[in-house]
């Protein structure tokens, strides 16, 4: 499936998503470029959601942008099995200020299984992970973090429900 909106800015679209099919007996990736895509790999200004995303937030299995989630996140806020940013969270957290996770780097707070920065796991390291707002929100996506999966899955959906009703709307008007 390939979908995307007719609005565009900058000569992108403002959403498009594209999954892959199988092409001459390959399966060949679905790639949406927009201000907001889902797909295989997804290149997204503001919002990007796929197997690979990129963009400025970007939910995937590996994702890089400003605001991250994925098994491999990087960016300024990084939250991922392995994540690399300025703040991050994560099973593996390298983080250029602060870290959260079972293993947690950084330079200035870190605190996790093992934690290694100038505050590590000491009260100053509590106090700031209880009130930096990222690590709030972070914490709060690592507990939902099953639903926020499915949220692009269920955008998706609808898209290609609106592109199949769109098209049986155009042969029941003879293509007019």
């Amino acid at each position: 499936m390939d979908w995307q909106t007719s609005t565009r800015l900058l000569g992108l679209p403002l959403i498009h998503v594209a999954t892959g099919r199988p092409v001459d007996g390959s399966y060949r990736r679905g790639v949406a470029k927009g201000w907001i895509a889902i797909g295989d790999i997804a290149l997204g200004v503001l919002f990007s959601a796929g197997g690979i995303a990129v963009g400025g937030v970007s939910v995937g299995g590996l994702s890089v942008g400003i605001l991250t989630l994925g098994g491999l996140a990087a960016g300024f806020a990084a939250v991922g099995g392995l994540s690399i940013g300025v703040l991050a969270v994560g099973g593996a957290a390298f983080g250029w200020s602060a870290a959260l996770g079972g293993l947690a780097i950084a330079r200035d707070v870190a605190s996790g299984g093992v934690a290694f920065a100038i505050h590590a796991n000491d009260a100053a390291a509590t106090d700031y992970f209880a009130v930096h707002p990222f690590f709030v929100a972070a914490s709060w996506a690592m507990k939902y973090s099953l639903a926020l999966v499915f949220l692009p899955a269920i955008i998706a959906f609808f898209a290609r429900m609106r592109s199949r009703r769109k098209a049986r709307h155009k042969a029941g008007n003879g293509g007019d």
